[in-house]
Formats: structure tokens, C-alpha cells, sequence
């Protein structure tokens, strides 16, 4: 099987799916509950899927891709944010995430889904021992790399 550029940017998005689901198992089945900022990287996840299926499918495929890319450095810098600060903060009420998240107005329409449901301190847990966040800025790492090498492929 060749590996064309269509299936790589179908398999990223499906990535960032699973990714998200991962993340609501552990919220519904161990009880992981989210801060802001652990929801603001699952709409990012969310954002890149849907970005990269219209890169997949749509013509613009470079301009769909770019702005994946641009998407997964943004999520980055927000797990990076939240390990260096928001993790170390008692609260987290009134954060860029928080206005983002509330403003987009998903919490409301997917409460199980997109609810803030913990402070940043409380939502810091490790999972085999690597913060939480850390496998979150790994695949965004991932999807960078792999997203500009699937634009190479015919």
C-alpha cells in the first residue's frame, strides 16, 4: 500500500480523534476532571481533525494543512501553559482557555464533552508518570511533523 497524502491527513485527524476520546474516558470512566485548559486542547484536537479532513478532501489542501499546523503550535503553548503555570495556579476562573471555551459556547452545547469541570490544580495528574498535558504537546508534536510531510507526498 502507498502512502498518499489524503491517507496520512485522514489518519492525523482520526489521531486527534482518538486523542479526544482518550480524554473523555478518563474523565467519565477515572474520574480525570478537566480545567480549562484541558479543555481548550481537546477543541484545538477537535479543530486540527476537522482542518485536516477538509485538507484531505477539499482543494486548498496546503491552506487547510497550513492552518492545522498553525492549530497544533497553538496547542503547544497551551499544554505548555498549563504544565509551567496554570497547573501550579489554584484557580483558573477567568484564563484565556476559560474565555475561549465559555465564548465558543461548546460547554453548553456538549456540557459532557466540553464542561469545565476542575480547578488547574486539581486537574494536574500524571498518567505513567508523565503529566497529563505532556502526551497532549506530543501528539501536537507528532502532528506538526507529520502534517508538513503528508504536504510532500503526491
Amino acid at each position: 500500500m502507498k502512502l498518499t497524502s489524503r491517507s496520512v491527513l485522514v489518519a492525523l485527524a482520526l489521531l486527534c480523534i482518538a486523542a479526544v476520546g482518550a480524554a473523555l474516558v478518563s474523565q467519565h470512566v477515572f474520574e480525570m476532571q478537566p480545567c480549562p485548559w484541558c479543555i481548550l486542547q481537546r477543541v484545538i484536537f477537535v479543530l486540527i481533525a476537522l482542518l485536516l479532513l477538509l485538507g484531505a478532501f477539499l482543494p486548498g489542501r496546503i491552506a487547510f494543512v497550513g492552518l492545522a499546523v498553525l492549530s497544533a503550535l497553538a496547542g503547544i503553548a497551551a499544554a505548555l501553559y498549563q504544565h509551567f503555570v496554570a497547573a501550579k495556579s489554584s484557580s483558573c476562573n477567568l484564563t484565556l482557555a476559560d474565555k475561549i471555551v465559555s465564548g465558543i459556547g461548546l460547554d453548553k452545547l456538549l456540557p459532557p464533552v466540553f464542561e469545565v469541570r476542575a480547578s488547574c490544580a486539581d486537574a494536574a495528574v500524571d498518567l505513567l508518570h508523565l503529566p497529563y498535558e505532556f502526551w497532549s504537546l506530543g501528539l501536537y508534536v507528532v502532528l506538526v511533523v507529520a502534517a508538513v510531510w503528508a504536504l510532500r507526498l503526491r
